[in-house]
């Protein structure tokens, strides 16, 4: 894992005084009961392009204040962000609450843990052969 510096990890530290997070765990369990929400991975398009949670909505970290509104224009809709490690969603959740929305969950461990877990993932367009 990498070694984050110590300025980035005082502001995600900042921002999960403010926002709500959640487990790897508790994400399947609501897919799994069928809860409806909005799962956002906010990893790079890259990142996202290789694969992504089942259901996921792509909203990198540096354009979802920019484009939220248009996605998810419903302030009360439940918005679950996941990255990598659960640090850039962090951030994202934190100014996702500053601009209104009410109900959103940083899941913690992000796609890494997932991954661990063996949790099912969907295959993004870098891994899909020729058409």
């Amino acid at each position: 894992m990498a070694k984050h510096a110590p300025k980035f990890l005082q502001i995600v530290n900042d921002a999960r005084t403010r926002i709500k997070e959640c487990t790897v765990d508790d994400v399947m369990a609501m897919i799994e009961q069928g809860e409806k929400f909005t799962l956002i991975d906010v990893r790079e398009e890259s990142e996202f392009a290789k694969d992504h949670l089942p259901g996921a909505i792509h909203l990198g970290k540096g354009v979802i204040e920019r484009d939220i509104e248009e996605k998810v224009p419903d302030a009360k809709t439940l918005l679950v962000l996941y990255c990598g490690g659960g640090f850039r969603s962090a951030l994202a959740a934190d100014n996702l609450k500053k601009m209104g929305y009410q109900n959103v969950i940083s899941m913690d461990g992000g796609i890494r843990v997932w991954r661990e877990k063996r949790f099912p993932l969907t295959p993004g367009y870098l891994n899909q052969g020729p058409g």
